[in-house]
Protein backbone atom coordinates (compact mmCIF):
# COMPACT_ATOMS: atom_id res chain seq x y z
CA UNK A 1 0.00 0.00 0.00
CA UNK A 2 1.11 3.20 -0.66
CA UNK A 3 1.18 6.32 1.12
CA UNK A 4 0.09 9.83 0.19
CA UNK A 5 2.02 11.38 3.26
CA UNK A 6 5.13 12.95 1.54
CA UNK A 7 3.87 12.13 -2.04
CA UNK A 8 3.92 14.40 -4.75
CA UNK A 9 0.41 14.81 -6.67
CA UNK A 10 0.63 16.95 -10.07
CA UNK A 11 -2.90 17.87 -10.96
CA UNK A 12 -3.98 20.04 -14.16
CA UNK A 13 -6.90 22.05 -13.61
CA UNK A 14 -5.91 21.93 -10.48
CA UNK A 15 -7.39 25.47 -9.31
CA UNK A 16 -11.07 24.76 -9.69
CA UNK A 17 -13.54 21.66 -9.03
CA UNK A 18 -12.36 18.48 -8.41
CA UNK A 19 -8.52 19.37 -9.26
CA UNK A 20 -8.77 22.20 -6.63
CA UNK A 21 -11.06 19.17 -4.60
CA UNK A 22 -8.21 16.45 -4.84
CA UNK A 23 -5.32 18.79 -4.22
CA UNK A 24 -7.01 19.84 -1.11
CA UNK A 25 -7.60 16.08 -0.21
CA UNK A 26 -3.89 15.36 -0.72
CA UNK A 27 -2.48 18.44 1.12
CA UNK A 28 -4.63 17.34 4.08
CA UNK A 29 -3.51 14.07 4.08
CA UNK A 30 0.38 14.92 4.34
CA UNK A 31 1.39 15.14 1.02
CA UNK A 32 2.30 18.10 -1.60
CA UNK A 33 0.67 19.13 -4.67
CA UNK A 34 1.85 21.24 -7.97
CA UNK A 35 -1.14 22.64 -9.69
CA UNK A 36 -1.42 23.62 -13.27
CA UNK A 37 -3.89 26.02 -14.77
CA UNK A 38 -5.01 28.69 -17.39
CA UNK A 39 -5.99 31.02 -15.06
CA UNK A 40 -3.00 33.07 -13.21
CA UNK A 41 -5.59 34.52 -10.53
CA UNK A 42 -6.87 31.57 -9.55
CA UNK A 43 -3.05 29.77 -9.20
CA UNK A 44 -2.59 32.43 -6.76
CA UNK A 45 -5.55 31.82 -4.67
CA UNK A 46 -4.49 28.34 -4.24
CA UNK A 47 -1.01 29.10 -3.94
CA UNK A 48 -1.88 31.17 -1.18
CA UNK A 49 -4.12 28.31 0.34
CA UNK A 50 -1.54 25.79 0.52
CA UNK A 51 1.70 28.07 1.15
CA UNK A 52 4.96 25.69 0.92
CA UNK A 53 3.08 22.80 -0.11
CA UNK A 54 2.36 23.19 -3.25
CA UNK A 55 4.08 24.97 -6.68
CA UNK A 56 1.79 26.57 -9.08
CA UNK A 57 2.41 26.89 -13.03
CA UNK A 58 -0.01 28.52 -15.32
CA UNK A 59 -0.29 25.53 -17.96
CA UNK A 60 -2.17 25.27 -21.15
CA UNK A 61 -2.39 21.57 -21.40
CA UNK A 62 -2.41 21.63 -25.01
CA UNK A 63 0.75 23.33 -25.40
CA UNK A 64 3.56 20.82 -25.25
CA UNK A 65 5.68 23.44 -23.75
CA UNK A 66 3.35 24.02 -20.77
CA UNK A 67 2.74 20.12 -20.34
CA UNK A 68 6.57 19.92 -19.87
CA UNK A 69 7.51 22.54 -18.05
CA UNK A 70 4.59 21.24 -15.59
CA UNK A 71 6.26 18.15 -15.04
CA UNK A 72 9.85 19.47 -14.59
CA UNK A 73 8.49 21.89 -11.54
CA UNK A 74 7.17 19.53 -9.88
CA UNK A 75 10.76 17.66 -10.19
CA UNK A 76 12.82 20.99 -9.20
CA UNK A 77 10.13 22.04 -6.49
CA UNK A 78 9.94 18.23 -4.90
CA UNK A 79 12.02 16.04 -6.50
CA UNK A 80 9.79 13.54 -7.70
CA UNK A 81 6.14 12.75 -9.18
CA UNK A 82 3.81 9.85 -7.90
CA UNK A 83 0.22 10.78 -8.57
CA UNK A 84 -0.02 12.17 -12.15
CA UNK A 85 -3.85 13.40 -12.08
CA UNK A 86 -4.99 15.43 -15.78
CA UNK A 87 -8.05 16.91 -14.47
CA UNK A 88 -8.31 20.01 -16.77
CA UNK A 89 -11.23 19.61 -19.17
CA UNK A 90 -14.08 21.40 -21.29
CA UNK A 91 -17.25 21.59 -21.76
CA UNK A 92 -19.07 22.99 -25.61
CA UNK A 93 -22.03 21.53 -25.62
CA UNK A 94 -24.60 21.25 -28.39
CA UNK A 95 -26.08 18.73 -31.16
CA UNK A 96 -24.27 17.72 -33.73
CA UNK A 97 -27.30 18.91 -35.95
CA UNK A 98 -30.30 21.26 -35.04
CA UNK A 99 -33.36 21.16 -36.89
CA UNK A 100 -35.95 23.79 -37.19
CA UNK A 101 -39.46 22.55 -35.23
CA UNK A 102 -41.64 23.51 -38.10
CA UNK A 103 -39.51 22.84 -41.70
CA UNK A 104 -37.23 19.71 -40.00
CA UNK A 105 -34.96 21.23 -41.97
CA UNK A 106 -31.07 21.43 -40.28
CA UNK A 107 -31.02 24.83 -38.76
CA UNK A 108 -27.58 24.93 -37.20
CA UNK A 109 -24.73 22.21 -36.32
CA UNK A 110 -21.96 22.02 -34.31
CA UNK A 111 -18.91 23.98 -35.16
CA UNK A 112 -15.21 22.25 -35.77
CA UNK A 113 -14.14 24.98 -33.57
CA UNK A 114 -16.95 23.82 -30.86
CA UNK A 115 -15.60 19.70 -31.63
CA UNK A 116 -12.10 20.74 -31.64
CA UNK A 117 -11.20 22.71 -28.57
CA UNK A 118 -12.90 20.01 -26.56
CA UNK A 119 -10.98 16.96 -28.40
CA UNK A 120 -7.77 19.24 -27.46
CA UNK A 121 -7.95 19.42 -23.90
CA UNK A 122 -9.85 16.73 -22.31
CA UNK A 123 -8.08 14.28 -25.23
CA UNK A 124 -4.85 16.04 -26.38
CA UNK A 125 -4.20 17.59 -23.04
CA UNK A 126 -4.44 14.55 -21.10
CA UNK A 127 -1.95 12.44 -23.50
CA UNK A 128 0.87 15.65 -23.49
CA UNK A 129 0.63 15.73 -19.37
CA UNK A 130 0.53 12.12 -18.78
CA UNK A 131 3.45 11.51 -21.38
CA UNK A 132 5.64 14.51 -19.78
CA UNK A 133 4.89 13.59 -16.32
CA UNK A 134 5.69 9.42 -16.77
CA UNK A 135 8.71 10.29 -18.87
CA UNK A 136 10.31 12.30 -15.04
CA UNK A 137 8.87 9.17 -13.27
CA UNK A 138 10.28 6.27 -14.98
CA UNK A 139 13.75 8.65 -15.31
CA UNK A 140 13.31 9.24 -11.78
CA UNK A 141 12.40 5.44 -10.57
CA UNK A 142 9.21 6.87 -8.81
CA UNK A 143 6.34 4.75 -7.46
CA UNK A 144 2.53 5.91 -7.73
CA UNK A 145 -0.50 6.54 -10.26
CA UNK A 146 -1.67 8.35 -13.20
CA UNK A 147 -5.34 8.80 -12.72
CA UNK A 148 -7.44 9.81 -15.77
CA UNK A 149 -10.87 11.53 -15.58
CA UNK A 150 -13.18 9.78 -17.95
CA UNK A 151 -17.05 10.42 -17.22
CA UNK A 152 -20.73 8.44 -17.49
CA UNK A 153 -20.78 10.75 -20.74
CA UNK A 154 -18.37 8.05 -22.09
CA UNK A 155 -21.90 5.71 -22.65
CA UNK A 156 -22.90 8.39 -24.80
CA UNK A 157 -25.07 11.46 -23.92
CA UNK A 158 -26.93 13.26 -26.94
CA UNK A 159 -25.66 16.75 -27.02
CA UNK A 160 -22.24 16.02 -26.02
CA UNK A 161 -20.37 14.14 -29.03
CA UNK A 162 -17.49 16.14 -28.70
CA UNK A 163 -17.07 15.62 -24.96
CA UNK A 164 -18.37 11.91 -24.81
CA UNK A 165 -15.75 11.28 -27.49
CA UNK A 166 -13.21 13.25 -25.42
CA UNK A 167 -14.10 11.01 -22.36
CA UNK A 168 -14.39 7.60 -24.02
CA UNK A 169 -11.48 7.89 -25.55
CA UNK A 170 -9.90 8.36 -22.11
CA UNK A 171 -11.67 5.46 -21.03
CA UNK A 172 -9.43 2.99 -23.00
CA UNK A 173 -6.22 4.57 -22.41
CA UNK A 174 -5.14 3.05 -18.73
CA UNK A 175 -5.66 -0.36 -20.56
CA UNK A 176 -3.27 0.57 -23.46
CA UNK A 177 -0.98 2.31 -20.66
CA UNK A 178 -0.41 -0.45 -18.35
CA UNK A 179 -0.02 -2.57 -21.59
CA UNK A 180 2.94 -0.88 -22.57
CA UNK A 181 4.27 -0.44 -18.98
CA UNK A 182 3.63 -3.66 -18.27
CA UNK A 183 6.14 -4.45 -21.83
CA UNK A 184 8.37 -2.21 -20.63
CA UNK A 185 8.55 -3.70 -16.95
CA UNK A 186 7.68 -0.44 -15.00
CA UNK A 187 3.90 -1.49 -14.56
CA UNK A 188 4.82 -2.78 -11.17
CA UNK A 189 5.35 0.90 -10.23
CA UNK A 190 3.70 2.99 -12.25
CA UNK A 191 0.50 2.20 -12.38
CA UNK A 192 -2.54 3.97 -15.31
CA UNK A 193 -6.54 3.92 -14.15
CA UNK A 194 -9.49 6.22 -14.78
CA UNK A 195 -11.97 7.71 -12.44
CA UNK A 196 -15.34 8.31 -14.26
CA UNK A 197 -17.95 10.03 -12.23
CA UNK A 198 -21.12 11.26 -12.89
CA UNK A 199 -22.66 14.18 -11.76
CA UNK A 200 -20.43 15.91 -9.40
CA UNK A 201 -21.18 19.71 -7.52
CA UNK A 202 -18.91 21.66 -9.28
CA UNK A 203 -19.46 25.33 -10.36
CA UNK A 204 -19.34 23.87 -13.98
CA UNK A 205 -22.97 22.76 -13.40
CA UNK A 206 -23.74 25.83 -12.21
CA UNK A 207 -24.19 26.90 -15.57
CA UNK A 208 -26.44 24.02 -16.71
CA UNK A 209 -30.21 24.30 -16.96
CA UNK A 210 -32.25 23.53 -13.56
CA UNK A 211 -34.97 21.78 -15.03
CA UNK A 212 -32.66 19.56 -17.09
CA UNK A 213 -30.38 19.12 -13.74
CA UNK A 214 -33.76 17.41 -11.93
CA UNK A 215 -34.70 15.24 -14.53
CA UNK A 216 -31.30 14.00 -14.32
CA UNK A 217 -31.38 13.34 -10.54
CA UNK A 218 -34.64 11.22 -10.67
CA UNK A 219 -32.72 8.59 -12.51
CA UNK A 220 -29.71 8.59 -9.41
CA UNK A 221 -30.68 6.02 -6.79
CA UNK A 222 -28.59 7.80 -4.17
CA UNK A 223 -31.16 10.92 -4.93
CA UNK A 224 -28.23 13.52 -5.12
CA UNK A 225 -25.33 14.90 -6.99
CA UNK A 226 -21.55 13.76 -6.39
CA UNK A 227 -19.72 15.78 -3.77
CA UNK A 228 -16.45 16.20 -4.94
CA UNK A 229 -14.76 14.79 -2.07
CA UNK A 230 -16.25 11.80 -2.79
CA UNK A 231 -13.94 11.35 -6.32
CA UNK A 232 -11.25 12.63 -4.22
CA UNK A 233 -11.31 10.12 -1.71
CA UNK A 234 -11.68 7.20 -4.75
CA UNK A 235 -8.99 8.53 -5.79
CA UNK A 236 -6.43 8.32 -2.68
CA UNK A 237 -7.89 4.68 -2.58
CA UNK A 238 -6.81 3.94 -6.09
CA UNK A 239 -3.21 5.71 -5.40
CA UNK A 240 -2.91 3.63 -1.95
CA UNK A 241 -4.12 -0.06 -3.30
CA UNK A 242 -1.23 -1.09 -5.40
CA UNK A 243 -3.80 -3.78 -6.94
CA UNK A 244 -5.60 -1.37 -9.00
CA UNK A 245 -4.62 -1.32 -12.35
CA UNK A 246 -5.80 -0.90 -15.75
CA UNK A 247 -9.45 -0.11 -15.27
CA UNK A 248 -12.04 2.32 -15.33
CA UNK A 249 -13.78 3.06 -11.83
CA UNK A 250 -17.00 4.84 -12.05
CA UNK A 251 -18.41 7.06 -9.09
CA UNK A 252 -21.78 7.95 -9.80
CA UNK A 253 -24.57 6.98 -7.25
CA UNK A 254 -25.63 4.32 -9.70
CA UNK A 255 -26.83 6.75 -12.63
CA UNK A 256 -28.83 5.33 -15.40
CA UNK A 257 -28.41 7.15 -18.29
CA UNK A 258 -32.20 7.10 -20.49
CA UNK A 259 -32.45 5.41 -23.99
CA UNK A 260 -32.26 9.02 -25.25
CA UNK A 261 -29.49 9.92 -23.67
Amino acid sequence: MLEIKNAVAVISGGASGIGLTLARFWVENGGYVVLGDVSVSALEQVQQEFGDKAATVECDVTKEKDSGRLAETAMAAFGKINLVAPFAGITKDGLMLSTDRESGQVAAKMSLEQFRQVIDVNLTGVFLTVRDCAEQMINNGDHGLICLVSSTGSLGTAGQLNYSSSKAAISVMPRVITAEFFRRGVAGRIRCVAVAPGYVATPMLDRMNKNALSNILENVPIGRLIDPYEVASLVGELYRNEALAGDVFFIHGGLRLGSKG
